[in-house]
């Protein structure tokens, strides 16, 4: 297993102002930082090298938008949607990423006011068809996620995210699996992590309130007990949020400090998925 802590929880983007955290994750016991990708501008090469000095490796994550959905009726938009994917595979391949996580499948947080159509259905798969294919060229992986229904509606279920990058099929697109969106919309843990099979390629844990993971209302042992029940040994990454950024604040949701500070947050938390992982070896 490899463990990492996602950067979302300090900043929107990777800075220097960010580093010495980043450090302090290394000195933690990290094995990694996944890197929150929506500035395309930055120097990501750079990024790399300075991650590579100190031996950390890193997934990222990224979203789309209303204006750049891929399974818009708007054929620019959705075009949008696939060159700006492309655009953040290249950044991931200058920071050395390995896998690209998130819902870039679908616009975050639109609603169209009903349940995804036939015609959203085959857009999606076509621009993820288109996305795949890039990555599979830039040597990253991508591991699509379901959110819940109240961030989105395109894909909110293990089985559903499971036949759509069935439908994909390309060796380079697979799917993840996060315990906050699951603890909301899945009957059974164990269904819904074994969904994936071989395409199941990333792990996000995240408690119900997204602070601590093991300090809120996930069940923990369904989860690690299903985890260790597939065999999963990839990236395991706390995804976490806070107040430090109004901007997601305000997208997650988030109205209260539910922590004592990050770094106690991030500490506990790798100290916790080591040992629910330990205790299944």
């Amino acid at each position: 297993m490899k463990y990492g802590m996602n950067l979302l929880l300090w900043s929107g983007e990777v800075n220097d102002a960010l580093f010495p955290v980043i450090e302090q994750l290394k000195e933690i016991g990290f094995d990694g930082v996944e890197l929150p990708i929506f500035n395309l501008e930055l120097d990501y090469a750079l990024i790399g090298q300075r991650l590579d000095g100190l031996g950390l490796g890193r997934t990222a994550v990224t979203i789309r938008g209303e204006d750049d959905n891929p399974i818009s009726p708007d054929a620019g938009v959705r075009r949008r949607g696939v060159e700006n994917n492309k655009r953040t595979i290249d950044a991931c391949a200058a920071a050395g990423v390995e896998t690209l996580v998130g819902p870039y499948h679908s616009a975050l947080g639109y609603f169209s006011g009903s349940g995804r159509t036939d015609d959203e259905w085959k857009w999606g798969v076509e621009s993820m068809q288109q996305t795949a294919e890039y990555a599979g060229e830039m040597g990253v992986r991508l591991a699509v996620e379901w959110l819940n229904r109240f961030e989105c509606y395109f894909l909110n279920c293990g089985q559903d995210t499971a036949e759509f990058v069935r439908a994909v099929d390309h060796p380079a697109c697979g799917m993840m699996y996060d315990t906050f969106h699951a603890n909301i919309e899945e009957k059974c843990i164990k269904t819904s992590l074994a969904a994936g099979g071989d395409k199941l390629c990333h792990i996000h844990i995240s408690e119900n309130d997204r602070s601590t993971p093991g300090q809120g209302g996930v069940n923990w042992q369904r989860n690690f007990d299903s985890i260790a029940e597939i065999g999963y040994d990839g990236w395991m990454v706390v995804e976490a949020f806070g107040l430090a950024l109004p901007e997601i604040a305000a997208a997650t949701k988030i109205w209260r400090r539910m922590y004592k500070d990050e770094i106690t947050l991030a500490t506990d938390s790798l100290r916790f998925m080591r040992q629910q992982v330990q205790a299944r070896s």
